[in-house]
């Protein structure tokens, strides 16, 4: 009887840490190469500020490094998707950000920023042109994660 509840208690245990993973798995967003926009694969990476981003070809890289300028807004929100950069301050000023204004980025990714001026230049920016302007330079605002 002993041996039942035992093996029924790390049944029960096994059950809640491998619901648990797959819980954990299904939060992370499927990553978008920079370039393409198609999945990112982990064996086409570069180094790029203080992280490394992933993309879908071995021809990627190349273009990203050529114009990387034109990349970077997509590159940093991978960057920030993956943990590797985090905002710690409003990313078009410098100041702190105030955690009741934010907006979406894409993908679950949510800026803060530091008034309503600064909101409001957001708003009217959607896509790709959002990403452009509170990603492309994230000397303002974001910072390399700590490495655990």
């Amino acid at each position: 009887m002993k041996f039942r509840l035992l093996l029924a208690a790390v049944a029960a245990c096994s059950l809640f840490a491998i619901s648990t993973l797959r819980a954990d798995e299904e939060k992370k967003p499927e990553l978008k190469c920079p370039v393409s926009g198609q999945p990112a694969k982990a064996d086409h990476t570069v180094k790029f500020n203080g992280g490394e981003v992933e993309f879908c070809c071995p021809n990627c890289p190349k273009a990203f490094e050529k114009n990387t300028e034109k990349f970077a807004g997509k590159a940093n929100l991978q960057l920030i998707q993956t943990g590797q950069l985090k905002q710690v301050k409003c990313p078009l000023t410098g100041r702190p950000m105030n955690d009741a204004k934010t907006v979406e980025v894409a993908d679950g990714v949510t800026v803060a920023v530091c008034c309503n001026g600064c909101l409001g230049k957001a708003k009217k920016a959607s896509g790709d042109e959002l990403i452009v302007l509170l990603l492309s330079d994230t000397s303002k605002g974001f910072e390399p994660a700590e490495k655990e």
